[in-house]
């Protein structure tokens, strides 16, 4: 009963000092939830008057899918470029390869710094040097991805049943034919559900990372807006959405069939 008892004051507290927190965030940033749920009404109005798509935005359609299918294409390009990079990384930072600590952990550093630096920051930063364009995107893109597929394909690699290696190892199979031999069939179907889950997650980057480099579908987003252009906004969003939930549908079905 005193355990019990323990929690439930642990839980109180914790819960009274969330909403201390909003309180006090809410007072300083002068933000009120009251005031927020009555503009809800109003804002549904003005998105009914605004944002449906009119005539002129389904014009404007064939130029919006040429501009979605090159994020799209940009996307599956960096995720499986930056995916070939991360697994022989993955290798030299896995702890299944016996390789040095050293360069296990000068891998995990590597890895961590890119994977911790948003791709936005990467896109501002890079565009001092090569500017604005597509190139900008795919090297910020690159970079993000790099890093979260690296600590990804190390845990995967290290769940690697290490009795399968050391069999390899028994036989006098070198590296190479321990990683094509063992470690890759054994980790190709956890790799594959990986660069399937960074294509989703970098398609709905890229439109951010298009507003800053001014290419693919964000480009066009940021144009309409700017211009006042809401409905044509508004198609370029649906399309957007469209084109993730397709991703999404058909990475789930590639799940299904090699899990």
């Amino acid at each position: 009963m005193d355990v019990f008892r323990r929690r439930k004051l642990t839980y109180t507290a914790v819960f009274l000092t969330m909403i201390a927190i909003f309180a006090g965030a809410s007072l300083v940033t002068e933000f009120s939830l009251i005031d927020g749920a009555a503009s809800f009404p109003a804002a549904a109005a003005w998105i009914a008057e605004n944002l449906l798509p009119d005539q002129q935005a389904i014009d404007r359609l064939p130029r919006i899918l040429d501009r979605l299918f090159e994020t799209a294409l940009l996307s599956v390009a960096v995720t499986v470029i930056a995916a070939i990079f991360a697994f022989f990384f993955s290798l030299m930072g896995s702890n299944i390869t016996h390789l040095p600590g050293l360069l296990k952990r000068v891998v995990r550093i590597v890895a961590a710094f890119f994977r911790n630096v948003p791709d936005v920051v990467w896109a501002m930063l890079l565009m001092f040097s090569f500017g604005q364009n597509i190139l900008t995107g795919f090297f910020a893109l690159f970079f993000t991805t790099f890093g979260l597929l690296v600590r990804a394909f190390i845990e995967t690699v290290d769940e690697v049943s290490s009795s399968c290696v050391e069999a390899l190892e028994a036989t006098g199979a070198n590296f190479i034919q321990m990683v094509f031999q063992g470690i890759i069939p054994s980790s190709l179907t956890g790799i594959t559900t990986w660069v399937l889950y960074m294509i989703e997650t970098n398609i709905r980057s890229s439109t951010l990372i298009g507003i800053l480099t001014a290419t693919g579908i964000g480009y066009l987003f940021d144009l309409y807006y700017k211009r006042l252009d809401f409905s044509s906004a508004s198609l370029v969003v649906l399309c957007i959405v469209v084109l993730v939930l397709v991703i999404e549908t058909a990475s789930n079905k590639i799940r299904k069939v090699i899990l």
